[in-house]
């Protein structure tokens, strides 16, 4: 099995953010090594590739499974009904790829540890 790291965040109008997502995905991609055949980044809106676009691509260049972390403090409505949407489009055109869903990150048992740290890094 090939697997493939989407990384989806919501999109923004301001072109520096998006490129803050996608250096982000890079620096992902470099740190995770061999365990991903791709680690990329989507967007919700407002920017390309949409969600549906970046599936379509990982599986191009060869993943049979996708996991697709919502790049998202908490649950709102793009979290918990959105992007669950898209995906189940997703699994229809594509019905041999295991596309799997990770918690979104502000769920991540990790964040309240990162947060301290940063506030650590600025002395506070």
């Amino acid at each position: 099995m090939t697997q493939a790291l989407l990384i989806v965040a919501h999109g923004s109008r301001r072109e520096a953010s998006n490129q803050e997502v996608r250096q982000l995905t890079e620096r992902v991609r470099v740190r995770a090594g061999p365990l991903y055949s791709e680690v990329a980044c989507a967007f919700l809106e407002l920017a390309e590739p949409s969600i549906l676009e970046g599936i379509h691509n990982c599986i191009a260049n060869g993943a049979d499974h996708l996991l697709v972390l919502p790049y998202f403090l908490s649950a709102g409505r793009h979290v918990s009904q959105d992007i669950p949407k898209i995906l189940a489009r997703a699994r229809e055109i594509y019905p041999g790829v295991v596309i799997d869903l990770a918690p979104y990150l502000g769920a991540a048992d990790a964040i309240p540890e990162l947060l301290l740290t940063v506030a650590e890094q600025q002395g506070c």
